[in-house]
């Protein structure tokens, strides 16, 4: 009996060890289904697009296509000549940039989303709009704000990205799912 016990018992100690690391994971499956519901508007679509390879856009490019990201890739600031000045300074440590979207075909409202922490200002027909909503989250993997703006179609929009702390940055642009 005493041979059997102690089976038993090693048993269900070597499955609590192994069971722990699995708690661990949904654990933190939790924490970042918490933090990445806690956005005003489901990002689940962007969340999605972020996750893939994405071809790295150059700062000042032209993009045709909405409903869709990219990876823009971003210059130091320092480095910068602003089309339009940011509407809050970025800080000379940081990176910034720009693309430009051809036009949106139906007027609207339309989210644009970072994967990352930096401000982003909008133009079109060289004016800055205003937004219309925004939301973010400091702690949802790969997506950390997004930005509604009301767009008309055929015109091209300017996004000017400033203030990240990083060389690239993950944006999508697309009506409201």
């Amino acid at each position: 009996m005493r041979k059997s016990f102690g089976a038993v018992a090693f048993a269900l100690i070597a499955l609590s060890l192994c069971a722990d690391p699995l708690r661990a994971e949904d654990a933190a499956k939790d924490k970042t289904a918490a933090a990445c519901s806690g956005f005003a508007w489901p990002i689940e679509r962007e969340r999605g697009w972020f996750a893939a390879e994405l071809a790295r856009t150059p700062s000042g490019a032209r993009v045709v296509k909405t409903d869709e990201a990219f990876l823009l890739a971003l210059k130091p600031t320092k480095t910068i000549n602003f089309v339009f000045a940011p509407e809050r300074p970025p800080k000379p440590d940081s990176y910034s940039g720009d693309v430009v979207i051809a036009g949106v075909a139906a007027p609207g409202l339309y989210q644009i989303t970072l994967s990352d922490e930096a401000w982003i200002d909008v133009f079109e027909n060289d004016v800055r709009l205003k937004s219309a909503a925004f939301t973010g989250q400091k702690d949802c993997p790969g997506v950390r704000k997004s930005v509604r703006f009301d767009l008309a179609p055929g015109s091209p929009i300017t996004i000017q990205i400033s203030n990240s702390v990083k060389d690239s940055i993950k944006v999508a642009i697309a009506p409201p799912s």
